[in-house]
């Protein structure tokens, strides 16, 4: 057991998600409910390590819940990655009282919350990507909210892809892992899912395809491409170019990042803070709240960041069969 936790910190790291404010907030709140002293640090680790750190109460957090992005900024920091940076992050801390640390981000950000907790300091990460890539975990803070921005930009997408007797290339984010691409895929009854993890750059397949289905009679057709697998301009020349079809490319870019989070991307995120706080108060550190088949639970940072994620088997069952044309 740690020792008892008296003042903790906060802090978001890495990729912006809608719902790091709501689990920023619960953090805040569930920690003054538990009689502990709250603290925020600005601009992730980097902020850490320029001691860009303030005192929160319950109103810093008020009226944030449904606001997308962070109020605590973000941002990347090569120095932490060293273990003299880690080290003065760990100092830094402590001459700020901080001996208990909630860090929202995502795998990168959990290995320096690992380094942190190995130098005494007591730490809990919360899963906060939109990519839904930390194995772990069958939730991230972010992806519900960037799903349904993307299913809805897709929609009106197709209208005109249709009007237009177009075929429609439609990049989502997913620079490692394609499962916003897999989700807005089957949602948005894509004609083809490209996705890092099964696509096997067969692109006179899908040619041969749109030539197929325009022949029998189908005016538009829609390819959603992930991040991962890229180049979508080019993508779009090409086929234009075999198919003689206007091709369009669209690249959804950072929209799938901002705006007001769902229900769920609130909720979730306002128990994984809460839940973190928890943690820290009963002396547990370096873990990581989760949420697998249903329910909250935490797992060892080390045993986390140990994991492999595979996509679902239903799911390429289900990309397979019903995008089937």
């Amino acid at each position: 057991m740690s020792e008892e936790v008296k003042t903790i910190g906060v802090l978001t790291s890495g990729g912006d998600a809608p719902g790091m404010n709501a689990a920023t907030r619960a953090v805040v709140r569930a920690g003054i409910a538990a009689g502990l002293q709250v603290k925020g640090i600005k601009r992730g680790y980097a902020g850490l390590l320029n001691e860009e750190i303030v005192e929160m109460d319950s109103r810093s957090v008020a009226e944030i819940i449904e606001r997308g992005g962070t109020i605590l900024y973000t941002a990347r920091c090569a120095e932490f990655m060293t273990e003299e940076g880690q080290k003065r992050g760990a100092e830094i801390c402590r001459k700020h009282g901080i001996d208990g640390l909630v860090v929202i981000g995502g795998d990168g950000s959990f290995r320096g919350a690992g380094k942190l907790a190995e130098l005494g300091i007591n730490t809990i990460g919360i899963p906060g990507t939109i990519d839904l890539d930390i194995a772990c975990t069958d939730y991230t803070i972010g992806f519900d909210t960037a799903i349904n921005t993307a299913v809805e930009a897709i929609d009106r997408i197709r209208d005109t892809s249709t009007s237009h007797e177009r075929v429609s290339i439609i990049e989502v984010m997913g620079r490692h892992a394609g499962y916003i691409a897999l989700w807005c895929g089957i949602a948005n009854g894509a004609e083809n899912i490209l996705i890092p993890e099964t696509y096997d750059y067969d692109e006179q397949k899908i040619i041969e395809q749109i030539i197929r289905l325009r022949r029998s009679g189908k005016t538009h057709h829609i390819i959603v491409n992930a991040e991962g697998v890229g180049h979508t301009m080019e993508m779009a020349a090409r086929i234009e170019a075999a198919t003689g079809i206007e091709t369009r490319a669209t690249i959804l870019g950072y929209m799938q990042r901002g705006g007001s989070p769902t229900c769920k991307d609130r909720v979730y995120a306002s128990i994984m803070g809460a839940k973190a706080v928890h943690l820290l108060k009963e002396g547990k550190t370096k873990r990581v709240v989760a949420h697998q088949g249903g329910e909250f639970v935490d797992y060892d940072i080390a045993e986390a960041l140990a994991m492999t994620k595979e996509i679902p088997p239903d799911f390429q069952t289900v990309s397979q069969e019903l995008l089937r044309v």
